[in-house]
């Protein structure tokens, strides 16, 4: 008797799954599953028909509690409270990134079989990083949901819901690149504290997020040069719209020269 062949698993419609699970370990094991079936060749995009949900994206645990920026607290590198804190703050913005690739992932369809593939990538290594940085918490003592976070990333995530360049030019190229600026300072901090495997934590996280900010970069163009738009100016208009934030510096100008910003633009960074 023959074996049933198992159906390739629909790749948009798994992501929105995982989007929705709302326990961290079980959304980390899932994204991985996925990434794992797409490395076994056992996944398909599907139909390209835009998906549809009544949950509420993304799926999240009951905690942390949600706060302005101002209320999350300071984090003194003094105390090992303080460096959870980071630690924590940290591991939040990894948990919202890994959301905000499965959205890209999922919600936009008709882009070429390889934004799927790059957001899918994204996705994991995302999880990865979180699961890193969820797991040296609980070796400083503490777990995720700890301490208060903000949201500020997935605003800009859920304001740009309705178009992928908005998205691609809003959020990876804006604010996940403020990652490449704030990384080694911060990686820096931690080693100045002696927590060399949270600094060690960071060297993946910043070589990672390099790739991630090209792809989003890259992706734009690509939007920007199908609708006839000049980059430079449909990002004006865009931040305009959508009410991005002011970028301030210091800016890391090798780090973005590799994720793919373009020479006039690293001018406006100097």
């Amino acid at each position: 008797m023959r074996k049933p062949v198992a159906r390739p698993l629909e790749l948009r419609a798994c992501a929105l799954q995982c989007l929705l699970h709302t326990d961290p370990t079980v959304k980390t094991a899932a994204v991985a599953a996925m990434a794992q079936a797409h490395r076994d060749g056992a996944t398909v995009l599907g139909s390209g028909a835009a998906l549809a949900t009544e949950h509420t994206i993304p799926g999240r645990p009951p905690r942390p509690a949600l706060v302005a920026p101002r209320l999350v607290g300071r984090r003194s590198m003094v105390t090992l409270e303080g460096r959870a804190m980071l630690i924590h703050a940290l591991a939040h913005i990894e948990f919202n990134a890994m959301n905000l690739a499965l959205d890209a992932l999922w919600r936009f369809p008709g882009m070429p079989e390889a934004y799927y593939a790059d957001w899918l990538r994204v996705a994991a290594e995302e999880a990865t990083h979180f699961a890193m940085l969820a797991a040296h918490l609980g070796v400083l003592g503490y777990g995720y949901g700890d301490f208060p976070a903000h949201d500020s990333l997935w605003e800009m995530v859920e304001k740009t819901r309705g178009d992928p360049l908005a998205r691609m030019a809003l959020v990876p190229r804006t604010l996940e690149a403020r990652g490449l600026d704030a990384i080694p300072p911060l990686r820096a901090k931690l080693a100045q504290a002696g927590d060399m495997a949270a600094a060690a934590i960071l060297d993946i996280i910043f070589r990672d997020e390099i790739g991630h900010v090209e792809i989003g970069n890259r992706w734009y163009r690509h939007l920007c040069e199908q609708r006839s738009l000049d980059p430079r100016a449909a990002y004006d208009a865009l931040a305009l719209r959508y009410e991005a934030p002011v970028l301030k510096g210091p800016f890391n100008i090798e780090a973005r020269r590799l994720a793919g910003f373009t020479e006039a633009e690293l001018a406006y960074f100097r």
